[in-house]
Order: structure tokens, then sequence, then C-alpha cells
């Protein structure tokens, strides 16, 4: 028996250039206010679009106003500067009050008709998290699929567990665990990273993507590098293992080189070679030392900066209404 109660979901995007695209995405996501129901009958509806303005180079900020005043259920976020889409998300659900929150990107390749979809799994599996995968990628050049799909391979490798490969940011995740989750992650935690945490009761759907409806990235490849880096980091301490392992593998090495230019020398006459192997042996291991301490102080620095209280966003009121642009909050005496 079907329970005919309504869900009611919380539709988060992140902004940072979503001047172009916007629009057409909250009309899109406008026609599932009314009651629409999952693949399996379950009844669910929109009743909010929250807009999270990340500062971004282009007037978002101006459509996200002109959305608000359009539509009664989009609401703004404002960030006082640019934290980037994982903390851009979080605060958009902390600002969330639906039974599910569902994470779109801006740029049009998330359909907002498979919201049924992911909805509809989760109902089923009864999970927490529901990722959206791709049918087939066409969203971005083979380039970047092809980079994308290797650092999830790489993270999954160090996680020693096959979770990374399903990230998506186009996700649903039940209310209560995304609220909770945007109260404690710091800023140094990858999002996904952070779910997997707190919850195991996760599934995937494979839906439609489109293409994107603006014809470049928001993303340089400095910061995909920085997403990567930041996905490697917070899935455990396994990278510090590996450079355990590397410096013993090569302790190792030096012992048995050693051992053999003494054997060389006392049983068969044989004089080690010159400095050309000195000095590439030192060059060798002065790299390896130096990226070993690379990445112990990331480590370090992750938490340095948690010591320090880094806020992972913060959300102020609409700039515009400011006292930096001029707007008091007084009222006028006689």
């Amino acid at each position: 028996m079907i329970n005919d109660s309504v869900h009611t979901v919380s539709v988060v995007v992140p902004v940072f250039m979503g001047a172009d695209t916007l629009e057409l995405l909250a009309s899109e996501v406008f026609k599932l206010c009314g009651v629409n129901r999952t693949q399996d009958g379950s009844r669910f509806r929109v009743t909010e679009l929250v807009l999270v303005h990340d500062c971004g180079p282009d007037s978002s900020d101006e459509v996200i106003r002109a959305l608000a005043i359009k539509y009664d259920f989009v609401s703004a976020v404002w960030l006082s500067r640019n934290y980037g889409q994982h903390a851009a998300t979080l605060a958009g659900m902390a600002a969330t009050s639906a039974d599910w929150i569902v994470t779109l990107d801006e740029d049009g390749q998330h359909n907002p008709e498979s919201i049924g979809n992911l909805l509809g799994q989760a109902l089923i599996s009864r999970s927490q998290v529901v990722y959206a995968a791709p049918v087939k990628s066409t969203a971005h050049g083979r380039i970047r699929n092809f980079t994308s799909t290797s650092a999830k391979r790489v993270a999954a490798a160090l996680a020693k567990n096959d979770s990374p490969l399903l990230f998506s940011s186009f996700r649903l995740v039940s209310g209560e665990i995304g609220r909770s989750l945007a109260a404690y992650a710091g800023p140094s935690v990858y999002l996904d990273v952070a779910l997997s945490w707190i919850t195991n009761r996760v599934s995937v759907v494979h839906v439609e993507y489109r293409e994107e409806r603006r014809p470049n990235s928001g993303y340089s490849l400095r910061s995909l590098f920085g997403h990567f880096w930041k996905l490697a980091l917070t899935t455990g301490t396994r990278p510090l293992r590996y450079v355990s392992v590397g410096g013993a593998v090569f302790a190792v090495a030096g012992i048995v080189l050693a051992l053999k230019i003494i054997v060389d020398k006392f049983v068969h006459g044989i004089d080690a070679a010159g400095w050309t192997s000195v000095v590439v042996a030192v060059i060798t291991l002065g790299g390896l030392t130096l990226i070993a301490l690379g990445v112990i102080a990331e480590y370090i620095g992750l938490i340095v900066r948690s010591t320090f209280g880094q806020p992972t966003y913060l959300a102020i009121r609409d700039p515009k209404s400011s006292p930096v642009f001029g707007s008091g909050s007084g009222i006028d005496g006689p």
C-alpha cells in the first residue's frame, strides 16, 4: 500500500556563473511545485529553490534577485566571498526545511525532471543519499571526463571502497542528514566524503545528463585539481601510509645497494661507480623526501585550519542592502 503523504523537496543550487542559465533552470523547477509522483507512485513536490550566491564574476546576483521577486518559492543565500561549490552547497543545505534536499548544478546539465527518479530510488531502497549517475557522459569533453573518472578511481583506491565512484553533484539527501552535515562539516572536508561518514545507506540511479547551457565551465584546471586533492586527503590517512611504505622500500633498497657495493669492493675488487650515481641517488631520495614532507604538511594544514576555527562559509544579507552600499538599518526620526 502506497503512503499517500506528500514528500517535500528543497532544491539547492550553488551559483558562481549562472547569469545565463538560472532563469530557465528556475522555470523547470517551478513545474515541480505541484504534486508529482515517483515511479512507485509516491507523491512529492518542490517547496523551495535555494540559490546560493558564491560571489562569481558575472551578474548572477541580479538574476537571483529578479527570480526571488518573480517566484515565491525562490530564496537566496548570500555568501561573504567565494568559498567554492561544496561550501556553497552546505550553506544552501543549512537554509532548507524540506524532507529531502536535491543539489543541482547551475549550468543546466542536471534535469530537474529526474528528481522523481532519485526520490523513488530513495524510497524503494530506503536510502538516505542517492546519486544521479549519467547514462552516458556527454556533459564535458573527453579529457575532462577521463581525468574526472581517473580521479575518482584514485580516491576509491585510497579509500579502499567504491564510494568515490558514485560521487556526483546531482544528489538527493535526507533533509535531516543534509542539515546536520552542514552544521559540522569543516572547510577542508570533501562534501561527499563527509556524507559517507554519517550514513552507509547510499544508492545510485542512472539518469540522462544534458549538455551544459553555457560555453565555458566555471572551473579552472587549478580548481579541479583542488577538488581532487581535497577528495584524496579527506578519504583518510592512507596517503600517509603509502608515503611510509615508499620510505621503507627505498630504505631497504639503499641497504641492499650498500651491501652490494661492499661485496663488489672486498670480494670482487670492483670499485663503486663515481659521482654520477651518488648525485642521482641524492636527487631521487631528496625529491621523495620533499614529496613526503608535502603530504604530511597538507594533513597538518587540515588540522591547523580546524583548530583555528576557519568557517566553511559565512552567509550574510543581500550585499545590496548592506551598509557598504549605503543602506542603514535605522528609521527616520521626526
